[in-house]
């Protein structure tokens, strides 16, 4: 049975599936912050998406997502990314990635990481001080399918493995857009911004 439901220009991926090792093993995507879950703000951030699947453990959300989990699970972001782009149900020109998180990037990002994009593969979000590639980009769908390994090499691969193919342009964050969430102190510390 053939279940797409045709094109679509921005459909996204939420990266919600990760150990959360330095947090003590806890579900990332459920902790609060600002009053609401690190996975709502996330699909807030996505809110101009035609379609929403987060990978990760399955939670009620406001907003309609589909979820589903890499096999085999915590099989990093490349694994995550794929198994997301492969459960949607439309076509997209263009696929947005981002980590559960980073609750300060918003729509707003997300429109300039779409317009920088313009005339090339995609664009990655890069924090302004240190330089470093955050896990908030788009990419072209078409060159995305052309360079995703198969089922059995997704596993463990490490994400700029996947990108160096592509053309992409680094967006440089603006205020806390590139501040994530790793530790619990990471999150007292955006408590306290």
């Amino acid at each position: 049975m053939d279940f797409d439901l045709g094109a679509a220009g921005f459909c996204a991926v939420i990266l919600a599936g990760g150990t959360a090792a330095r947090m003590g093993g806890v579900d990332k995507a459920s902790v609060e912050h600002a009053g609401r879950s690190l996975l709502a703000h996330a699909i807030d951030a996505l809110i101009d998406a035609d379609e929403v699947v987060v990978v990760g453990k399955q939670v009620p959300t406001e907003r309609p997502v589909t979820f589903v989990r890499e096999d085999p699970p915590q099989g990093g972001p490349v694994a995550g990314l794929l198994a997301g782009v492969d459960m949607l149900l439309r076509r997209p020109r263009t696929v947005g990635v981002l980590a559960v998180d980073m609750p300060h990037v918003t729509a707003a990002t997300f429109r300039r990481l779409r317009e920088g994009a313009a005339g090339r593969d995609g664009a990655f979000l890069v924090d302004a001080s240190a330089g470093r590639r955050q896990l908030a980009g788009v990419l072209d769908a078409g060159r995305l399918a052309e360079v995703s390994p198969g089922l059995e090499q997704r596993h463990g691969m490490p994400m700029h493995r996947l990108l160096d193919p592509l053309s992409l342009i680094d967006v440089a964050a603006v205020g806390r857009e590139a501040v994530d969430v790793d530790t619990w102190a990471d999150l007292r510390d955006l408590r306290d911004g």
